[in-house]
């Protein structure tokens, strides 16, 4: 574990398609499920507008991690949004591998609207992942 990562707590972009991700995290908080609050939650209107620069620009802009959570296979209500974030997002873990930054800071994952409760366990999942990992080696600012 790194030093000081006991302290550290890590800032986390979730980009969440307004559909189902959205309303997931919508369900989880109604539902009044615990998940960490350091998870920023940025709506998006379809996983499919997730680009490699927006991505990478939210590890400049200070996120220690980040996902992106959009519709299961064949619920997309833009027909085929995630399955072009499902191709982007590893071309961009490839690029922060390549800067020296672990890909594994960087995730995608299909949620229901119904899935509140796992929309929580993702977001305690990539908590506590990012805090192993310590604080992004991006220089902020």
């Amino acid at each position: 574990m790194p030093q000081g990562a006991e302290e550290f707590e890590p800032k986390i972009v979730a980009f969440c398609c307004h559909y189902c991700a959205y309303t997931a995290a919508d369900t989880a908080g109604a539902s009044r499920m615990q998940y960490p609050p350091n998870v920023r939650i940025v709506r998006i209107p379809c996983s499919g507008r997730i680009d490699i620069p927006m991505l990478l620009k939210a590890f400049t802009s200070g996120a220690d991690g980040v996902y992106v959570v959009g519709c299961l296979d064949g619920d997309c209500h833009f027909i085929l949004g995630n399955e072009h974030a499902k191709r982007r997002v590893p071309e961009a873990k490839k690029l922060l591998a390549e800067v020296g930054i672990e890909p594994e800071r960087l995730e995608m994952f299909q949620l229901s609207a119904a899935m509140g409760a796992r929309f929580a366990e993702v977001a305690t999942e990539m908590t506590a992942r990012i805090k192993k990992l310590g604080p992004t080696p991006v220089k902020h600012g």
